[in-house]
């Protein structure tokens, strides 16, 4: 017990060393991504500047070479049509002022309304004066303007006549190029004062450690100028770490980087907040942290827990064995369960398949019962053909006895139709009394409808029942059983035929039509109609009188179920103008096309 507090201590220490160790990687780690948006972010606003700056610099020296300004200083005339061209010049392009300077310093033209009486001993003029051109920059003590300005010689038979001058307001420059960049950006003179900046505080300040403030700085800088800010610098690898105290709006540490503009005599420095990266330093060093808290109390808890099992082994070995008894007397019950489980799941599958099997009978039954039904209008339709036949035969062999060999060939033409229609007659009740098992295909619907009326036809002409149909002159592919379908369609046509018994117009009428997926097959009679449309699918339900029919109200039942099973639907409802209308949808094969 006494060991645990100082292991305890050691652990901590380890944990804060760890920490502190993850945080200044981190840290460095995550200053190098700043460090290159800082270092961009500098020289685009350098950049930006001395284009601005530059821009000035040619207005200058365009206008040193414009022909109206040389008269005023060779001849002294001309003086309102060279005020005219700096002023149109000064609105153009947004300066401050654009002077006209003799070689004495004294204001000739200007752009303003109270212009400067004289730019003697000013360096920039100085320097025009000497052939080259002239910068200078400096704060005007009356508005409080800081100015940059351009001096650039005017030559006049050769020799230096006077210099044009032109005067920039640096605030406007700030404002229309990068006074909103979320960097503390800033430009300094040779004095050490900040010039040019996106941060108003730091405007016409100087850094600590520029030394002494030169005589030629004085007359611009204001009577209460302050050191810029305090700062400690902390190398880390090649970048340099600002420790700052300069105001609520400038980060407290900071990384620095300068870049030397010798066009304007300045230097660009910035200072890129170093939060980011301290948050993602202190998130990592928590998590390392938090870690090793938790890995350290896993291991705390571990040897607890292992304390605390060992005292309770024995204990628990005890009732290990008694557990092992419930466990082995559950499992006895659970196995006699399962056996009876394994005998019902058996039961099941044997009903099931005894429930297909008769359904199987049932849908076989409903064929034969239909069949039955039609039986006599079969015979008829077979007796008929054989009948012709018969006689076709006869007179075919009286004629060619005769030698009329072109009658009997017409003859035995017509044996040769009646018996194909005979054999399509016995083919199409083949098809439909067979047992089919074949699984859901594309079957032509089309086809399914002329052999069902095949079949009927007998039915039909023996009730005097007109058929409307109009098949298509293509194929048309539904989802299906060929037989099963079949049996759907003679089901509705035999159901209307019986319907319209005793009606007085006794008309069927048979449509297909294609909506997007779905082939829908619709069989209306002029038959009294549905009593009741929503008992109508229903087992043993028929609307026929007692004794009139054989029928055990199944068909429609069965015909229900095979559609169901073919994943379309079926429906029957009344007519508006009388009689009952089933409508068969199905799924479409998706190749074929309805015309």
């Amino acid at each position: 017990m006494s060991r645990r507090p100082i292991a305890i201590l050691l652990f901590i220490l380890a944990v804060a060393l760890l920490s502190g160790g993850v945080w200044w990687v981190s840290f460095t780690t995550a200053l190098q991504p700043i460090a290159d948006r800082g270092r961009a972010d500098l020289s685009l606003a350098a950049d930006r500047l001395v284009g601005e700056l530059q821009r000035f610099r040619q207005v200058a020296v365009l206008l040193a070479d414009h022909p109206d300004l040389a008269p005023l200083l060779a001849q002294g005339q001309g003086q309102a049509r060279a005020r005219s061209v700096l002023l149109r010049t000064s609105d153009k392009v947004g300066t401050l002022e654009i002077l006209l300077a003799d070689a004495e310093g004294a204001v000739l033209a200007s752009s303003s309304d109270a212009p400067t009486a004289s730019v003697t001993g000013q360096p920039h003029f100085q320097r025009a004066m000497q052939g080259a051109i002239g910068s200078y920059h400096t704060r005007l003590n009356e508005t409080g303007q800081r100015v940059f300005s351009f001096a650039v010689p005017v030559f006049v038979g050769g020799e230096v006549a006077g210099a044009v001058i032109v005067d920039v307001d640096m605030e406007a420059v700030e404002e229309s190029d990068w006074r909103g960049d979320p960097q503390a950006i800033y430009f300094t003179d040779e004095a050490g004062v900040v010039f040019v900046s996106n941060r108003s505080e730091l405007l016409l300040r100087r850094q600590s450690g520029a030394g002494a403030l030169p005589p030629a700085a004085l007359g611009y800088l204001p009577s209460t100028l302050q050191p810029f800010f305090s700062h400690r610098a902390l190398r880390i690898g090649d970048l340099e770490l600002w420790f700052v105290d300069a105001g609520r709006y400038i980060p407290a540490r900071a990384l620095h980087f300068s870049q030397p503009l010798p066009v304007i005599g300045m230097t660009g420095e910035v200072l890129i907040s170093t939060a980011q990266a301290e948050r993602i330093a202190g998130l990592q060093a928590a998590f390392a942290a938090a870690l090793s808290f938790a890995f350290g109390a896993l291991l705390f808890l571990a040897a607890e827990r292992r304390r605390a099992l060992s005292e309770k082994l024995e204990i628990e070995a005890r009732a290990n064995a008694v557990l092992e008894a419930r466990v082995e007397a559950r499992t006895r019950e659970l196995s006699d369960v399962n056996r009876s489980l394994r005998r019902e799941i058996a039961e099941r599958e044997e009903a099931e398949a005894a429930l297909k099997k008769a359904q199987a009978d049932l849908v076989q039954a409903g064929k034969l019962s239909a069949l039955g039904k039609m039986s006599a209008g079969i015979s008829h339709e077979l007796n008929q053909p054989l009948m012709a036949i018969q006689n076709f035969a006869a007179n075919a062999e009286t004629f060619l006895e005769r030698g009329n060999t072109e009658v009997a060939a017409s003859n035995l033409a017509r044996i040769s139709d009646l018996a194909r229609r005979m054999g399509r007659i016995i083919k199409n009740l083949r098809a439909f009394a067979r047992q089919e098992s074949e699984p859901i295909s594309d079957v032509d619907i089309v086809s399914v409808v002329d052999a069902a009326l095949e079949v009927a036809h007998a039915r039909l002409h023996q009730l005097g029942v007109t058929v409307d149909w109009a098949p298509p002159p293509a194929p048309v592919k539904v989802r299906g059983g060929e037989v099963r379908l079949q049996q759907v369609v003679l089901n509705l046509v035999s159901n209307a035929a019986d319907a319209m018994e005793r009606a007085p117009e006794k008309r069927l009428l048979i449509e297909l039509a294609r909506e997007g997926g779905k082939v829908r097959l619709t069989v209306r009679d002029t038959g009294p109609g549905i009593d009741d449309p929503g008992k109508i699918f229903d087992p043993f339900y028929s609307t026929k009188e007692v004794g009139h029919s054989e029928g055990m109200g199944l068909g429609l039942s069965i015909s229900y179920g095979l559609v169901q099973s073919f994943g379309g639907e079926i429906r029957g409802r009344n007519h508006p103008e009388g009689g009952a209308v089933f409508t068969v949808e199905l799924t479409a094969s998706g190749m074929e096309q309805v015309a």
